[in-house]
């Protein structure tokens, strides 16, 4: 049976779908979601994607890229994913090293990946010259059939409202989560500085949900929020949730998203996703105490180019 490797094309979409869904069930992915990051990823990402067929049918894909917004620059990425069933067959190393040359054109120096924490998927990194580093772990939250702890009484001085509101001038959103995310714990640091990149990939983005997406509001300035993700179906994803830095210690990035998961249960999401890095031990208890359990644990990669 022969694997080859290939560009992605849009009429993939479905394909591409079908396997991220099955390996990687834990985060939110749509056609729409794919058509769109390929067609407006900044020209500083080298964006691309690859799709591995065996025999005429789609078992594998892979996104590469560089982390433009880093500060640090040559930082490349590059996970691969193979439907089971079709593992042991080249499909795997084929994308990786296809992607990885890709990278090295692109001028990456480091190439990261994240690999699913099982003995299979470690030692095929570790076969390819990848070394371990960070740990984030996957969680799920029935919204159908659990119980999400009761609506928080609001503070005095404090307004939750939805995204959607920001809808006409979302740059106090934008400013919001550039301050949060240099926080965030990650072995790739990130800089938001490119209001009209964010407008288009995080804002604009088909999977972004903004009606569910919570702010809360102190005094009027944006003080947290709960960024949710859907797939117009079932499935529902805390994209981000953070508070900023003159805000923090008040319970508002629960509040938020106690609010988001609420209102994301009423229009009829029944599965919640969450990830978190495994030393981000505020959100981690934020989480465990919303009801989330750990369904899978991915360990990020590098491995030096040259």
């Amino acid at each position: 049976m022969t694997v080859i490797v290939r560009d992605f094309r849009p009429s993939d979409a479905e394909a591409w779908t079908r396997v991220r869904r099955v390996v990687v069930p834990y985060l939110v992915t749509t056609p729409e979601q794919v058509v769109h990051d390929l067609a407006h990823a900044h020209p500083d990402r080298h964006y691309r994607l690859l799709v591995a067929e065996r025999d005429g049918e789609i078992v594998g894909t892979a996104q590469a890229g560089i982390a433009h917004d880093s500060p640090e620059p040559g930082q490349g990425f590059c996970t691969p994913h193979v439907l089971p069933g079709h593992t042991g067959h080249g499909a795997g190393s084929l994308l990786l090293s296809t992607a990885e040359e890709h990278l090295a054109q692109a001028g990456a120096t480091v190439v990261h990946a994240w690999v699913l924490d099982t003995p299979e998927n470690l030692e095929f990194a570790r076969a390819r010259g990848y070394r371990p580093g960070r740990s984030a772990h996957f969680q799920h939250l029935d919204l159908a059939g659990g119980a999400l702890p009761p609506l928080q009484e609001v503070p005095a001085g404090v307004e939750l409202r939805p995204g959607s509101d920001f809808d006409d001038d979302p740059r106090p959103l934008f400013e919001a989560d550039a301050q949060v995310t240099l926080d965030e714990p990650s072995d790739i640091p990130t800089e938001l500085d490119d209001y009209e990149d964010w407008l288009t990939n995080v804002w604009r983005h088909p999977a972004f949900d903004t009606a569910l997406t919570t702010v809360a509001l102190v005094d009027g300035r944006v003080a947290a929020f709960s960024a949710a993700g859907t797939d117009g179906d079932r499935t529902y994803s805390s994209n981000m949730t953070g508070t900023l830095r003159a805000f923090r210690g008040r319970g508002l990035a629960k509040l938020a998203k106690n609010d988001s998961l609420h209102r994301a249960r009423a229009a009829g999401y029944t599965d919640a996703y969450t990830s978190n890095d495994t030393g981000n031990g505020p959100m981690l208890a934020i989480n465990k105490w919303f009801g989330y359990t750990v369904r899978a644990t991915e360990v990020r990669h590098a491995r030096t180019l040259g």
